[in-house]
């Protein structure tokens, strides 16, 4: 019984701690913000925050916020970007740029914090903005076929030709002309180097200090945008190590409960996450091929559980189970730390973990089993020494009772059990030992001769 909690809390608790690696929606991500100064007269300047891949909650997320900001009459909407593709098709990325090319409110990107990436079909929309900033140690490029050029001009377009397979780093993105100017925070990309050049409308404010230089503030009101709490955390749980994960500890609990009497909190945890895993794995480029690997090597090793011991089909689907994560996903794979978690641990719980709990649930005290002892079962392996039988519907470890071999499918009867392992002997010709052997009842002993 231990065993069999330990490893429901185990999985349990690493689902959850999964769900948790979801950033909250409502955290800011980017650099410092201003807040709202209600005495100016200066338009109100929207920075929308994206980051993980653009998919379709993120493409609508930045539709709706083009249309707030035109609706309300903002005086230019900033892009935050730190993503590395987009999973939506062609189509939608063509949309999104027209979009941004045709709004009457100034469209602005920026790749940021520091170390933020821009890659992809998303390096692609940055490229269709009126002026790009990056941050320190940002990196942008690998943009793949050229996808939106009809809203490029000749010069950016050539310029992410050169980048369809390569990513430069900000300085280099500023040598080429790409981008202005280095934008260490978001503060400074809307400020801009020097007094004069901020982004159109966006106004600044000088302040003096006595004994020290003068600096500029940011005098425009700002509002952030971010996805709702459920929003964000559905996109996050479509992020490739997420669904990853969520899929194969969902198919572990639910296999687990299918051991377990009733229905507890490791089935319901593991309906959830299997159901989460699917929507992500849905979502992003997965592979059909590779996805059906996976399954397999849940079935082989709910197969070979039972036994109590890996055989065929726990080696089948440990190699299933390596390709079917290696290949996931089409256009990126997944961390190795990711892997190691995924593969080591469905490999430990399945071909360790799960068979002890089996035992356990089937074995537990040998107090109230005296029941079994006399029962007839049947050899599940061959019996040599000890191996698997099956004693009404469940397999069991056992030892062979003394040195006689049985066969694989001869009957067996119990005749001990010794904590978690029973004692049998063939149905007939069991050995005995010389010093139990006494004079058969049906055989007349000898008359001493005269």
């Amino acid at each position: 019984m231990r065993r069999r909690i330990t490893l429901a809390l185990t999985l349990i608790g690493l689902a959850f701690g999964i769900l948790a690696l979801a950033p909250s929606a409502g955290a800011q991500e980017g650099s410092a913000q201003e807040t709202i100064d209600a005495t100016t007269d200066s338009a109100v300047f929207d920075i929308v925050q994206v980051s993980g891949f653009i998919d379709e909650i993120v493409a609508d997320f930045i539709e709706q916020s083009i249309a707030e900001a035109v609706s309300s009459d903002s005086g230019g909407v900033i892009l935050q970007i730190n993503s590395s593709d987009t999973v939506i098709d062609d189509d939608r990325l063509i949309g999104l740029a027209q979009l941004i090319k045709e709004s009457s409110v100034p469209i602005y990107g920026w790749v940021g914090p520091s170390g933020a990436t821009a890659e992809g079909g998303v390096a692609q929309l940055m490229a269709v903005t009126e002026e790009m900033g990056i941050a320190s140690f940002a990196k942008f490029g690998n943009t793949g076929p050229l996808v939106v050029g009809e809203f490029l001009d000749d010069d950016r377009a050539a310029l992410l030709a050169g980048l369809e397979n390569t990513t430069i780093s900000d300085l280099e993105a500023i040598e080429l002309g790409l981008i202005q100017h280095e934008s260490p925070t978001l503060a400074l990309f809307a400020l801009g180097p020097q007094p004069g050049d901020e982004l159109p409308g966006f106004d600044s404010v000088v302040e003096s200090v006595i004994g020290e230089e003068d600096v500029r503030q940011i005098a425009s009101p700002v509002r952030l945008r971010k996805l709702s709490l459920f929003k964000g955390w559905m996109h996050s749980v479509a992020s490739p190590a997420m669904a990853y994960l969520l899929f194969l500890i969902g198919a572990a609990l639910l296999i687990f409960e299918f051991y377990t009497a009733g229905i507890g909190i490791a089935g319901v945890v593991g309906a959830v996450c299997f159901i989460l895993g699917c929507y992500g794995l849905d979502v992003l480029p997965t592979r059909p091929w590779a996805l059906a690997l996976l399954i397999i090597a849940m079935l082989g090793y709910t197969i070979d559980v039972q036994t109590g011991v890996p055989r065929a089909w726990s080696l089948i689907a440990t190699v299933c189970l390596l390709i079917g994560s290696l290949f996931l996903y089409d256009g990126f794979g997944i961390s190795w730390i990711t892997l190691l978690v995924g593969i080591i641990g469905v490999a430990l719980s399945m071909m360790n973990g799960m068979p002890a709990m089996i035992r356990t649930r089937f074995g537990t005290p040998t107090i109230g089993r005296e029941w079994m002892i006399g029962m007839m079962g049947e050899a599940v392996t061959e019996v040599k020494k000890d191996g698997i039988v099956m004693i009404d519907g469940a397999p069991w470890r056992a030892m062979v009772n003394r040195t006689t071999p049985i066969l694989a499918g001869d009957p067996v009867r119990v005749v001990a059990i010794e904590g978690l392992w029973l004692e049998i002997e063939p149905e007939e010709g069991g050995a005995r030992d010389y010093r139990e052997m006494r004079p058969s009842d049906d055989v007349e002993e000898l008359e001493p001769s005269d």
